[in-house]
């Protein structure tokens, strides 16, 4: 009961809202000011100054929000441990992935552990970086596996697994396609198609240009899209040429169907990043997990050889023994 109580209370001074939070919650409005008006009682204090507009935290309020985030931070870990100790269980991660990793590296890891340790489940969430950044720092995911500018936040923490190189990727019939790179000034006069903002590609090319010395307002970008695949699709269709992640496209180089071209002033590299809480303690299985994208040799390894593949011949193997 006390638990419902600060979370209830943890909703409303996040949302600021108490329609919001019920909603939110699946409860009644009531049912919620009730909650509120029993912690206050409680601890004979007034926690929100209300208006029309909604709810605002008092002093007493910010103080009894932090210990709040502490108390519940400690239950969550505590329920994971306990979790962690029931051998006949599955092992359950819970991570998030920026969609690049997760297009284009997570799924050799994902065939890997699959063949390797097929009691270990793992549920994924694939979205852009600001979005993985919001679910770690709300505990909603332990794990993410993320591209671009480290988080501004105290509680972050990170650690490198894999480095990316940023390219200028351009259809195999354009002009540049005989040519192994390209130069700034070049690519200032084409048409420039884009991930959309919040995206770790986008922020990682848009700090790379500065530091270059080109202002990325002056960049002719004629589409923002929401997914590389997409980006792709609409290269392909001659409509433009982007700058995008040399693992996205390294298959279809190899077809000749685009040409990756390398930045002349100055490759761009990103690093690719495993984030976690720092005070979030990790299961055995979540801890299996990481110190095999740490373990750069072996993640080499499973990168070249195509265990989805492996995978797929060994299920049709099944099937026709069975």
């Amino acid at each position: 009961m006390f638990e419902q109580q600060l979370l209830v209370f943890k909703e409303v001074a996040e949302t600021q809202n108490i329609t919001l939070a019920a909603k939110k919650l699946h409860m009644s409005q009531p049912s919620i000011s009730l909650q509120i008006q029993n912690l206050e009682n409680q601890y004979n204090a007034r926690f929100f100054d209300r208006t029309n507009k909604g709810v605002s935290l008092t002093r007493a309020g910010k103080v009894f929000y932090d210990s709040v985030q502490a108390i519940l931070n400690i239950l969550d870990d505590t329920q994971q441990q306990v979790s962690a100790l029931d051998e006949d269980k599955r092992g359950v991660i819970c991570l998030g992935a920026t969609l690049t990793i997760g297009e284009y590296i997570l799924p050799h890891i994902l065939a890997y552990i699959y063949q390797k340790r097929p009691d270990i489940d793992i549920k994924v969430k694939i979205a852009n970086t600001v979005s993985i950044d919001q679910d770690v720092l709300e505990r909603k995911l332990h794990i993410g596996l993320i591209e671009g500018p480290e988080p501004d936040h105290k509680d972050f923490v990170l650690h490198k697994f894999w480095q990316d190189e940023l390219v200028v990727v351009v259809p195999y019939f354009h002009p540049w396609a005989s040519r192994n790179s390209i130069t700034l000034a070049e690519l200032s006069h084409e048409r420039l198609i884009t991930r959309e903002v919040g995206s770790g590609t986008r922020k990682v090319m848009e700090i790379a240009l500065e530091e270059r010395g080109l202002d990325p307002s002056q960049l002719n970008i004629t589409m923002e899209l929401g997914s590389t695949q997409a980006i792709k699709q609409v290269v392909y269709a001659g409509l433009g040429v982007t700058i995008i992640s040399a693992l996205t496209v390294a298959r279809e180089c190899d077809q000749r169907i685009f040409k990756a071209l390398r930045i002349q002033d100055s490759p761009v590299y990103r690093p690719l990043n495993i984030l976690t809480l720092s005070q979030t303690a990790q299961t055995k299985d979540e801890r299996y997990f990481i110190n095999l994208l740490q373990d750069h040799k072996l993640l080499s390894d499973i990168m070249s050889k195509d265990y989805c593949s492996m995978n797929d011949k060994a299920k049709d193997k099944d099937t026709k023994v069975g």
